[in-house]
């Protein structure tokens, strides 16, 4: 992967740069999934996240658990979430969402530094994401939410590497400066 396709994948369509990763352990907790399904999924974020070099825990301090995953069938289902306007910050985000037609949506919270101090993931599963191999969506969606990508991204060699690049302690937690991805592709070859 060269420099100008990792600039890429962090560069938002208002040509803004953002590649922030985790600050803080990860506590994660997951919504609507069945228990077979649930421990596949536990497993791709301990596992990825052991790739990463990144801990995870029980707890977070201020929020108890900082990377929530809802799983649906319908977007009309996150009506049931208590405060889910409080919790995201995105009143009517139901609504959008079915308007959209969207299929999953992740938004992300970050501490004073830069580094991702909460993800929240929704994934509507009526949809095109019915079809997917359980073990391919929990490595997609562990992806997705390890780094701030701009874009999709699928799984693959190229993309693991570079998070495990992106968790070099070296590394500041977040960085605005499309330069970085120079500091990323020299260390994918380490990673």
């Amino acid at each position: 992967m060269t420099a100008e396709q990792i600039a890429a994948l962090f560069t938002r369509p208002d040509g803004t740069f953002l590649c922030a990763r985790w600050g803080r352990p990860v506590a994660p907790v997951i919504f609507g999934l069945a228990d077979e399904s649930l421990d596949i999924f536990r497993g791709a974020i301990r596992a990825g996240f052991a790739h990463a070099r990144h801990p995870l825990a029980d707890t977070d301090p201020d929020m108890g658990a900082n990377l929530m995953l809802f799983f649906v069938r319908d977007w009309a289902e996150l009506a049931d979430v208590p405060d889910l306007d409080r919790l995201t910050d995105a009143p009517g985000l139901p609504g959008r969402l079915a308007d959209a037609d969207a299929d999953q949506y992740r938004m992300f919270r970050f501490d004073a530094d830069g580094g991702i101090r909460a993800c929240l993931g929704f994934l509507r599963m009526s949809g095109p994401l019915a079809e997917s191999h359980p073990a391919q969506l929990a490595e997609a969606l562990f992806m997705r939410c390890a780094l701030t990508f701009a874009r999709d991204i699928a799984p693959s060699a190229g993309v693991a590497a570079l998070i495990r690049a992106a968790y070099d302690p070296v590394l500041p937690v977040a960085a605005t400066d499309a330069a970085h991805a120079l500091r990323l592709a020299a260390r994918m070859g380490n990673a």
